[in-house]
């Protein structure tokens, strides 16, 4: 005898009516807040300025009083001024870009040091990058090198813009957010019912980051203006909040691990459920969790050492100063932000594990058909 039918979840059914919602939020987002009018720019450099690419030929400055290399930009010998700190990375063959200056006081150098020129090197490490992810994860991988463009096209083109223009912070994160996993996602991972699981996982870690992130933010004085940059940019894009900037940060420096773990902890059920078809919903969330913990414990570490490598000068410095209190020195500004940043991607990142977990064996528990009736069963329906 045939099963009877019941009703199951499909992936179209989730879009519909979970996801579908999200992405008409994320896309009336994008509509309002789009930035308008002009968008603010660093002024050009003075007329008849002109940069250069220069081969070093003599890196040691004849007068250590006035730092000037000896370089050949095409068939011309120019003596190139330095900051003094750039002068032991300097060797013989290393090619640099260079500033030529239309007006400059006599006895000084028109060509300054701009930077390295670092395009073919950098180049050569993109396309092996590239190369690697296609010989090894092959149409998969090609998926996520597409979807990794797109999000990097949703930043230059709506969050950047859009931060400067002012628009607030939380919001902008979130739509831009939701907008690169609703493509990297499906285009890595396909249009199925797992990974719309995930996606739904990684949208509400994405809301609880974003909410958890604004209280701190304020609780905790987090202002922006330790960093470099800060006053630059304010003074070039004044509307511009540097706490907005903190933010969006935040928000976007999670996105890639959250992912990462909500479509594990989503292909951990579901493979716990091919295994043993018949198991509840309750078993498999207990399962699920048992992977999950030792994926929060491993990504924990990967998100805390990434943010050290990143502020290494900074902490190197911090660690110089032996009369503050290491408790001080966290909290302080320089740190702080770096410390709060770390703390609120892990709090979404640990939310976000029990939360796609247990979407994932509601939905993959409702997929499947109604056990046979027992012979019993049939006998008594007969009989009516």
């Amino acid at each position: 005898m045939n099963r009877p039918a019941t009703p199951t979840i499909t992936a179209r059914r989730v879009f519909a009516a979970v996801l579908g919602p999200a992405l008409g939020a994320t896309v009336l987002g994008a509509v309002l807040m789009w930035p308008s009018g002009d968008r603010p720019v660093i002024p050009a450099a003075p007329q008849g300025t002109r940069t250069l690419v220069a081969t070093v030929t003599d890196p040691v400055p004849a007068d250590p009083l006035n730092p000037e290399i000896l370089a050949r930009a095409g068939d011309d010998k120019i003596s190139v001024a330095v900051p003094p700190e750039y002068l032991p990375e300097l060797h013989a063959g290393d090619r640099v870009r260079v500033m030529h200056l239309p007006d400059v006081t006599p006895g000084f150098s028109p060509y300054v040091f701009q930077d390295f020129h670092r395009g073919p090197p950098m180049a050569l490490l993109a396309v092996l990058f590239v190369v690697l992810v296609a010989v090894v994860a092959r149409w998969r991988g090609i998926a996520s090198l597409l979807g990794l463009g797109f999000g990097l096209v949703v930043v230059w083109t709506f969050t950047l813009p859009a931060l400067l223009a002012g628009r607030p912070a939380v919001w902008v994160g979130l739509v831009s957010a939701a907008a690169i996993m609703f493509v990297a996602l499906y285009l890595s991972h396909g249009f199925s019912l797992r990974t719309s699981t995930a996606l739904a996982g990684t949208l509400v870690g994405l809301a609880t980051t974003a909410a958890i992130a604004a209280w701190a933010s304020g609780a905790a004085h987090l202002t922006g203006l330790s960093d470099e940059y800060a006053l630059d940019l304010v003074a070039y894009a004044p509307a511009i909040r540097l706490r907005s900037v903190l933010l969006a940060g935040t928000l976007l420096a999670g996105l890639g691990v959250l992912n990462d773990v909500t479509i594990t902890q989503a292909s951990a059920v579901w493979e716990l459920h091919e295994a043993q078809p018949a198991a509840s919903r309750g078993r498999l969330f207990a399962q699920g969790m048992r992977i999950g913990r030792d994926h929060i414990a491993s990504t924990i570490y990967t998100i805390a050492f990434a943010y050290v490598a990143a502020t290494l000068p900074l902490v190197l410095l911090v660690s110089m100063s032996t009369d503050v209190p290491l408790l001080q020195a966290v909290t302080s500004g320089e740190l702080a932000e770096e410390v709060a940043r770390t703390l609120v991607g892990s709090i979404g990142l640990v939310l976000a594990i029990p939360l796609t977990t247990a979407i994932a064996a509601l939905v993959v528990t409702s997929t499947r058909p109604a056990p046979e009736p027992e012979p019993a069963t049939l006998q008594a329906a007969g009989a009516a």
